[in-house]
């Protein structure tokens, strides 16, 4: 999957993100993604923005994640996924991308 099919998508996904009153960045290997679920419909751009969460992460990574075949304890603890912020908002990640 490319950076622009996991941004398309996450678009989508967007739409139907609850307002959580909070926003996330994903720091990927190719660019950004900032999520702002402060609003409804969710707001989704490639700016490098201040975020509750912050993912940094691959989008082959985050990929598997979503497909469920990576386990999302198992990319932390290998190192293939860091998380700085709200731990709360980073767990609801699968739910919001999938």
């Amino acid at each position: 999957m490319t950076f622009e099919e996991f941004n398309t998508g996450v678009v989508k996904a967007a739409e139907k993100a609850p307002n959580l009153g909070k926003s996330l960045l994903l720091n990927l290997d190719e660019g950004f993604i900032h999520i702002d679920m402060t609003q409804e419909p969710a707001v989704v751009t490639n700016e490098e923005k201040e975020a509750d969460t912050i993912v940094t992460t691959s989008v082959e990574t985050l990929d598997a994640l979503r497909k469920g075949d990576l386990n999302p304890m198992m990319a932390m603890m290998g190192g293939k996924v860091k998380i700085k912020g709200d731990m709360g908002l980073a767990m609801k990640l699968q739910g919001l991308l999938g």
